[in-house]
């Protein structure tokens, strides 16, 4: 699969608003939910996925999704594991094949332990699309890593922040291919409550930046209103802490995935 090929720049070529990606972390609550979740999210109607990597320092993550890091480790889950379980969703003949844009989250770390190359093969295989490391900056990952993960067809997703000046968000839109995550604000995940005077101005200025790369909005989207307001300021947003709350509280089946994203695009 080539970059031209890759199904996240193929729905960003043909959807540009009201994107909604939702996040959640491999084996929580057990070790077998992935694919089920997977499936759960693509019957629900969600534009991409991402499946949280775990690891025992999510540096990054705030205490709802450290806990699921936490228990998914606890249940057995590997990156060895996550690629079995996506072994056959692309083509399982048995039920509906996975056909949403599937984006793997986590750190640096675990990837160099199993072999970056050895990893971009794997999620080549498997049907991955792209991967969101925050830990790995942009300068070593071109230096060392862009031409693997170009042979292999795998996006790397950059994030932005508001500390993030205009000359670095120029050289990271320079540099990307399929979108940018937009931090919205400089917290951890799930703790961000509403949407800041200093948020919205920091979406009004980057929108006004006219980026090459479409750019989705995550932390502290938790519900109808704040992904209608980061969607008025980019092409979607990013949904996690709020959905591996729900998980907790209501459950895995494909009713309870449902609900939970009718009440983000309602």
């Amino acid at each position: 699969m080539t970059l031209t090929q890759n199904r996240i720049t193929d729905l960003f070529s043909q959807k540009n608003k009201r994107l909604l990606n939702v996040y959640f972390t491999a084996g929580f609550p057990n070790l077998d939910d992935t694919t089920s979740i997977l499936r759960g999210l693509q019957a629900a109607g969600v534009d991409l996925v991402e499946i949280g990597m775990p690891y025992s320092d999510p540096v990054a993550d705030g205490e709802t999704i450290q806990l699921s890091n936490g228990q998914a480790l606890a249940n057995g889950m590997s990156l060895k594991t996550l690629f079995s379980q996506l072994a056959d969703c692309r083509k399982d003949a048995t039920g509906e094949p996975v056909t949403v844009p599937i984006l793997l989250m986590g750190y640096i770390n675990p990837v160099l332990q199993f072999g970056v190359e050895n990893f971009c093969q794997k999620c080549q295989e498997v049907g991955v699309d792209g991967v969101i490391l925050p830990d790995l900056p942009l300068d070593l990952f071109l230096d060392e890593y862009a031409p693997i993960f170009r042979e292999y067809g795998i996006l790397n997703v950059n994030l932005i922040t508001p500390q993030t000046t205009e000359d670095r968000i120029r050289h990271i839109d320079r540099e990307s291919d399929g979108f940018i995550y937009m931090v919205s604000s400089s917290s951890i995940t799930g703790s961000v409550k509403g949407v800041s005077d200093s948020m919205m101005a920091y979406f009004e200025r980057i929108q006004a930046m006219n980026l090459r790369n479409p750019r989705l909005i995550g932390f502290g989207i938790n519900n109808h209103e704040t992904f209608d307001t980061a969607s008025q300021y980019a092409n979607g947003a990013i949904v996690g802490s709020a959905f591996i709350r729900h998980l907790s509280e209501k459950g895995t089946s494909p009713e309870s995935i449902r609900a939970f994203v009718e009440t983000i695009r309602a």
